[in-house]
């Protein structure tokens, strides 16, 4: 399975109608999108009142907003190589 910022590289790559494996200076052509991806995942960060009303919804207790962000900065630290250094959500009980 690709790590998520992967994916959103190749699928930002095809959407500029370019083979997502096409190499250019020596690397794959989607990688030149990660940055468009790592401003994205940046940018949507903070769920929005919408997003957390329907967490609040499912059978648990969790701390929805640290999940999502917990989420959120791991993909961000896998664009960088590493997913060190993360906070987790606590679950209550």
């Amino acid at each position: 399975m690709k790590p998520p910022h992967e994916n959103a590289a190749r699928a930002l790559c095809k959407l500029d109608g370019h083979p997502q494996n096409i190499t250019m200076n020596g690397k794959p052509m989607w990688q030149d999108y990660l940055p468009e991806v790592i401003a994205v995942l940046t940018a949507i960060r903070t769920p929005s009142h919408a997003m957390l009303a329907a967490a609040d919804a499912l059978p648990c207790s969790v701390d929805m907003t640290a999940c999502w962000q917990t989420m959120i900065d791991t993909a961000l630290a896998e664009t960088a190589g590493t997913a060190t250094n993360i906070t987790r959500p606590v679950i209550a009980t």
